[in-house]
């Protein structure tokens, strides 16, 4: 197993409803392509930039259906050890949705949501990955957001799970602080406290060229703009969208003056 990914979000899946029309709104949208991986028996979708794998596309199981669940994304953040970030998980409050399990060669993975609800993965590789230097490539994901209930209680749980360490907190008015979190001094993303209609997740971002250019091809591919486009502090843009399916995304360009 790796050893240098604690803590690090590592990989990005879409499940949704209608994979081959959600290739295509996301290839138009934020620019990835696409390669076809049997690596897991059934043949799976990854997402590519350049030719670097960042994530994948599945169907939403029948079973999750069932039970309530919508097309949404899900972030596997790394493990050294999978099966003890579990234990660990659930004496903090987690519940655990799906015991940890291995993936052919690739490593081991469970699903859990936190303690107030929000749906993420644990993931221990089963080789070294190289952390990521300077800033995020067009197409990555360069911000990790989470809406919660309580986002001190939040930040305390994954602090615990995976030592990340406080950032610069903002006051952003009637939602109160928006909290920075980091990894090894490396800005990851944000918490804070969702309006009480909001149910708890996490909301990723990827890197586009220009912002208002992913608007318009959010509306062309059937998406509906949710909030934004705006400017945030540091001269960063962003919007957030839900695709054709209901799974709810976000883009993020990057001020040229930090680069």
């Amino acid at each position: 197993m790796a050893t240098n990914v604690q803590g690090r979000f590592l990989w990005y899946e879409l499940l949704t409803t209608a994979p081959r029309a959600a290739q295509d709104f996301y290839t138009g949208v934020v620019g990835w392509g696409t390669d076809v991986w049997e690596g897991a028996g059934a043949p799976y979708t990854l997402w590519t930039v350049g030719e670097t794998p960042v994530g994948g596309i599945m169907n939403l199981p029948e079973d999750a259906m069932k039970q309530g669940a919508r097309p949404h994304w899900l972030a596997h953040i790394g493990s050294s050890d999978v099966d003890r970030s579990v234990r660990k998980a659930a004496q903090l409050g987690a519940t655990v949705m799906r015991e940890p399990f291995d993936i052919g060669t690739v490593g081991r993975v469970a699903i859990l949501t936190d303690p107030q609800g929000a749906i993420f993965s644990i993931y221990a590789p089963a080789s070294e990955l190289p952390d990521p230097e300077g800033w995020p490539r067009l197409g990555d994901v360069s911000w990790n957001e989470l809406a919660v209930s309580n986002w001190e209680e939040a930040f305390d749980f994954y602090h615990d799970l995976f030592g990340w360490e406080k950032g610069e907190a903002h006051d952003i008015g009637e939602f109160g602080i928006y909290q920075i979190y980091k990894r090894n001094g490396i800005r990851l993303g944000g918490m804070f406290n969702k309006p009480p209609e909001m149910p708890a997740m996490w909301i990723f971002y990827a890197r586009v060229g220009d912002v208002k250019r992913g608007v318009e091809n959010i509306q062309k591919g059937g998406g509906t703009i949710l909030n934004g486009p705006m400017e945030v502090p540091g001269g960063d843009w962003i919007v957030q969208f839900m695709d054709p399916q209901g799974a709810l995304f976000a883009l993020h360009a990057l001020n040229p003056a930090r680069l």
